[in-house]
């Protein structure tokens, strides 16, 4: 299946590790030239370089942080220098910390607002105007189960998250007429450093091993495994395709069957 997608400028932000990296991989394997985006210039050095080999696709890394304006500005002006405008925005911003209520202080809720909501605005509003006047875009925010069903521990991200699907949702309504398109991409236990941050978290504050906490994630999974990232990267390039085009302002759970509602 052609997704249409060579020559497609895309920005990805995240994109040096985990499911941010697979979503900038799956997108250069159908041909998209690719920004990636993350604070930490070795790792997106490292990741450049996979890409470039695998795919020899035009990758083009900008060390910058999601949840400051002027670097988000920024960075769009150098990437549109470099690859021209982008088609295809990638929200991605990582997790807040596993926390409960009474152990979160107010800088904390304030962090996780900036990680995941501010971020995606902050993306979303330098991706708009130009796709706006072109007639085409595609905005994908990754965010996570716990926007649907609110997990243990994960406070922060069942509190700031769902706040994400009401800006796709909201721009789906006002955008969609000029071809864009803005979905939720909702992963579950997915094989990534974070899901070894969050396991060391719950080992600490239940005193169970990590193998254990893995292994009751698993049995709670009805498919009795953990996401591949590659599996996310792959929804991610079908939903920033033409073939997606009628897909819009949904927020789509890729977990194995974990969610209880439909």
């Amino acid at each position: 299946m052609d997704l249409g997608l060579e020559g497609k400028v895309a920005v990805v932000a995240g994109a040096s590790a985990g499911i941010g990296k697979a979503i900038a991989r799956s997108l250069a394997q159908e041909g998209a030239k690719v920004a990636i985006l993350s604070r930490s210039k070795p790792n997106l050095d490292v990741a450049k370089g996979e890409l470039k080999k695998h795919y020899g696709v035009d990758v083009y890394p900008v060390v910058c942080d999601v949840t400051r304006e002027k670097q988000v500005a920024g960075a769009f002006v150098k990437i549109r220098k470099q690859l021209g405008e982008p088609d295809i925005v990638v929200c991605n911003a990582g997790g807040p910390p596993s926390k409960h209520v009474a152990d979160i202080k107010a800088d904390e809720w304030d962090a996780a607002y900036k990680l995941n909501l501010k971020s995606t605005i902050l993306l979303c509003q330098e991706a708009l105007p130009a796709m706006k006047k072109r007639k085409w875009g595609r905005l994908i925010a990754v965010t996570s189960i716990s926007a649907l069903q609110a997990s243990e521990g994960l406070v922060l991200s069942s509190t700031v998250r769902p706040g994400v699907h009401g800006l796709v949702k909201s721009i789906s309504n006002d955008y969609a007429q000029y071809g864009i398109t803005a979905n939720a991409l909702c992963p579950g236990f997915t094989a990534t450093e974070r899901l070894n941050e969050l396991a060391a978290a719950i080992s600490k504050r239940s005193g169970k091993s990590t193998k254990r906490v893995y292994s009751e994630w698993k049995a709670d999974i009805p498919a009795r495994r953990l996401a591949k990232p590659e599996e996310l990267g792959d929804l991610a390039a079908f939903l920033a395709s033409e073939r997606a085009a009628y897909i819009n302002g949904v927020a789509i759970n890729i977990d194995g069957g974990f969610v209880k509602v439909i």
